[in-house]
């Protein structure tokens, strides 16, 4: 299946097959109009992840932080409607950008953001029973250990398909 051009292998995988895991995140209370679908394909030695979100809130930079968190659950409390989400994702104790959980930004276009992207870092099964959080901000890369990216806003179960 890996041929000499991987992206029209990328382009097959997410035309023609199912994903293993899928997440639906929702908005908090106070951005209930967001809501996303992040794909997590089976590809090479790694995952090809897309992500589909609606409703993001119109930012001074209009780029939001997406990361896969520890937790297994988008519950929380008044002050963090997701805290049972933990920390990133990191089972190898690595500093922030390296944990696996670490993703590329959304870049919001009126509200909306689209990505498709690969990485060998996990596996599709790595990550089911995990979440995906959207935050306010952008990550800086370097702040310790979750790269100063704002308040969770956006979250999703990793679930089987």
């Amino acid at each position: 299946m890996w041929g000499n051009d991987m992206s029209s292998d990328f382009a097959r995988i997410i035309l023609c097959t199912l994903p293993e895991a899928r997440a639906v995140a929702m908005g908090d209370k106070d951005y209930s109009s967001l809501y996303g679908v992040v794909s997590f394909y089976p590809a090479g030695k790694g995952t090809l992840i897309t992500a589909e979100v609606n409703g993001l809130p119109q930012t001074q930079t209009n780029i939001y932080a997406m990361h896969i968190h520890q937790g297994s659950s988008c519950t929380g409390n008044e002050q963090d409607p997701f805290a049972d989400t933990g920390g990133h994702y990191n089972p190898g104790n690595l500093p922030h950008p390296e944990h696996l959980g670490d993703l590329p930004p959304l870049f919001g276009n009126g509200g909306f953001a689209y990505y498709s992207f690969y990485t060998e870092k996990f596996r599709p099964s790595d990550v089911i029973g995990r979440t995906v959080v959207i935050h306010h901000q952008p990550d800086d890369f370097k702040t310790q250990p979750s790269g100063d990216s704002g308040r969770k806003i956006g979250c999703g179960v990793i679930k089987k398909v």
